[in-house]
């Protein structure tokens, strides 16, 4: 059994008190009694009933004294951690990435599997296996986990839970995931587009800390954008803000053709990339990898592909510019991480914009996601626990 709180059923000036002080110690980390109170302005007896409660409860531990100052040591708290786990995945078309986080945002589980290709439930089943390895492997059970937050490629309806347009994992969109999911674990299941955690885990602890106004574009086998607008996520009014796959740039917007993929998608995605080198007159490269280190080699093919494609994302990101005035860009992604086609992109950006943005490749890799999803978890317990929001909006 999860620990129970008796925060609840204090009183609504004991909850505001629990507040302060559980803001402080996050805050501050190991710290005296004295010094929240001095901190909050609250009176030493309320913090002292409060710690109380909070330490009876499992959510404050002892660490040590205070030291070097007069009179009698006091005694140090800090947050237990471990009082709080929750699960971050990310589903990809071919790798599930998954990772058990603690109330500090730590990671104390991580593993990565191949997906089941079968899709639609063996995905939820495969979902739970793995929760129950992880949990074995953080020392707790499946049954002590607060939330899972799940990142799916697809367009989400956050109203439903319904995951739509995904045509790399077959049968996702045939089930409501979020409560067939949910259901089958016995505890919360939040669902979101991997790019939107992306986004998420950059504003987090990533290069999205310290401005409101980003976007997170992912490049790979597809590509997507995450949206954080005024500090705040931008949904659209179907959920499909930030689904650049589909601007109209780099071919026929009215073939038909690309209403699956997408425009864009369909000429700079990884599969794009190599058939515009073969075109170049390549032969030496059958993955991207290959691709860049015939680039990084010197290739005539190679980097005329990799400057093609570097023109058409310039040209994405200006509209994108136009459009939503970002003051940062982070790009991510197997190709977005590339710093040779960021070069590139960067060289092209004030040849078709008078304002381009500031261009960063994300600091998480392909664990961007994960990191996002991890964020939101840690923010859900605090919030759910402690009424805390640890981002005041």
């Amino acid at each position: 059994m999860a620990m129970t709180s008796s925060v609840a059923q204090t009183p609504i000036a004991r909850k505001i008190s629990t507040n302060a002080v559980i803001r402080t110690v996050f805050a501050n980390g190991s710290i005296s009694r004295a010094d929240i109170a001095k901190l909050t302005g609250l009176s030493k007896q309320t913090i002292s009933d409060v710690v109380r409660d909070l330490e009876d409860d499992g959510w404050l531990k002892p660490v040590g004294q205070t030291d070097g100052r007069p009179g009698r040591n006091a005694i140090t708290y800090e947050i237990n951690a471990r009082a709080g786990l929750a699960v971050s995945i990310d589903l990809g078309s071919t790798k599930i990435a998954a990772a058990i986080c603690d109330l500090l945002g730590n990671v104390v589980a991580e593993t990565k599997v191949s997906t089941d290709p079968r899709g639609g439930m063996h995905l939820v089943n495969q979902f739970s296996d793995l929760i129950v390895e992880l949990a074995f492997a953080a020392g707790t059970t499946a049954d002590k986990l607060r939330l899972v937050v799940l990142g799916s490629p697809g367009v989400l309806d956050p109203a439903t839970g319904h995951i739509n347009v995904a045509p790399s994992i077959p049968g996702i969109d045939a089930i409501n995931l979020r409560q067939v999911f949910s259901d089958r674990m016995g505890i919360p299941v939040i669902v979101e587009n991997d790019v939107n955690l992306a986004a998420q885990g950059e504003k987090w602890r990533g290069h999205g800390v310290e401005t409101s106004n980003f976007a997170f574009v992912a490049l790979g086998t597809g590509v997507g954008m995450g949206i954080i607008a005024n500090g705040t996520l931008l949904r659209g009014a179907r959920g499909a803000a930030g689904e650049i796959a589909y601007l109209p740039i780099g071919g026929d917007a009215f073939d038909p053709g690309g209403f699956t993929l997408g425009t864009f998608e369909s000429a700079v995605g990884s599969v794009a990339m190599l058939r515009r080198y073969v075109g170049f007159g390549g032969r030496n490269a059958s993955t991207v990898a290959d691709l860049f280190a015939a680039f990084n080699a010197g290739e005539t093919s190679a980097v005329a592909a990799i400057e093609e494609t570097a023109r058409l994302v310039a040209v994405a990101i200006a509209a994108i510019g136009a459009a939503l005035d970002p003051e940062l860009v982070i790009t991510g992604g197997s190709i977005g991480a590339r710093p040779e086609l960021v070069n590139a992109i960067r060289g092209f950006l004030p040849r078709c914009t008078p304002y381009p943005p500031r261009i960063e490749i994300s600091r998480f890799g392909n664990r961007a996601a994960l990191m996002g999803g991890m964020g939101i978890a840690v923010e859900r317990m605090h919030d759910d626990l402690f009424g805390v929001k640890l981002r005041e909006v």
